[in-house]
């Protein structure tokens, strides 16, 4: 399929290195990271989404402007709807995860380790009887340590004690986050969607500065609801109208276990077309744009010659 990008293997861009969903080559002073279509959950990949990859790109790109006066972001420039050439930075190895709700179905979502009986997280406490998808009474902040293998919950003061961020760098980290989710909560309202949670990640460039690095409020990185159906759904006791990558997740979930299980079941075509369309929805929605596949010519030739300028001789 022309439409769908599984992985890539340039020679000429610098040393490859493959992440859940991002191929990434690094050069010098900037990192190619190239979206591919790669579905991930339950630290595996779990199906090729068509246009999946692209969307990322145009929404994150999109999030990067709309949050830029925040803060900096490592991004150069965008030579191809599914790539962007960004700044190296050193990673910071936290993720920083912000939650208005309580939900999810992972190891590390909010409402599987409430379940398990957990209350104090450190740096806040959750009462009794809270019901899944639940609104909190304020956003807090649930750091995870970061792997290419499975995050661990982690909180402030275990990050200052054990050295991994030092103290006024976090509690400027902290500050930020929490004004990049108002601004994605404002946005997505102003869309029609709820920002129930979403994952920063952060760097400080060549002269030491935080800068927010990776990707910002993409279906891939964050939860989405539709606000005009969420508080019936909430009081009938249903799962709310997702507008993000969840509903696939759910289906492993419930077909099989997908942190053990060797072999995973295909995910069903049906849900897979229906995650696509979602991606250019959210991308619609946010931007105003209009997606067009142009799908004349295979994406890894069209992403060959726009990046034919970062190429090393």
């Amino acid at each position: 399929m022309n439409n769908v990008l599984e992985k890539t293997d340039f020679k000429n861009l610098g040393q490859r290195r493959q992440g859940k969903v991002r191929d990434v080559y690094e050069q010098t002073d900037k990192l190619i990271l190239i979206a591919t279509d790669r579905y991930s959950a339950f630290d595996r990949n779990l199906a090729l989404i068509p246009y999946k990859g692209r969307m990322l790109t145009q929404i994150t790109n999109f999030w990067f402007d709309q949050t830029k006066d925040i803060i900096a972001n490592h991004v150069f420039g965008s030579p191809d709807p599914n790539v962007i050439v960004a700044k190296k930075c050193k990673v910071l190895p936290i993720e920083i995860v912000p939650r208005a709700y309580i939900s999810g179905v992972t190891g590390t979502a909010l409402w599987v380790i409430y379940q398990n009986g957990k209350r104090d997280f450190g740096d806040f406490i959750l009462p009794d009887g809270l019901r899944k998808n639940q609104k909190l009474d304020q956003v807090v902040l649930t750091p995870t340590t970061k792997s290419d293998v499975h995050d661990q919950p982690i909180n402030s003061k275990e990050i200052i004690e054990q050295g991994i961020i030092e103290e006024k760098l976090w509690k400027q980290i902290e500050e930020i986050s929490l004004k990049l989710f108002a601004r994605g909560q404002e946005i997505a309202a102003s869309r029609g969607l709820i920002l129930v949670d979403t994952k920063y990640e952060f760097g400080l460039d060549e002269n030491g500065n935080l800068t927010l690095i990776d990707e910002i409020h993409t279906p891939d990185s964050s939860r989405y609801w539709q606000v005009a159906t969420y508080q019936q759904k909430f009081d009938q006791g249903l799962e709310p109208e997702y507008f993000d990558k969840e509903f696939l997740r759910l289906w492993f979930k419930e077909n099989c276990d997908p942190y053990k299980d060797a072999v995973l079941p295909q995910a069903p075509k049906e849900l897979v077309n229906e995650l696509s369309n979602r991606y250019i929805r959210i991308y619609e929605q946010f931007t105003g744009q209009k997606f067009i596949p142009q799908d004349n010519e295979p994406i890894i030739e069209r992403i060959a010659k726009n990046l034919k300028p970062y190429q090393i001789q």
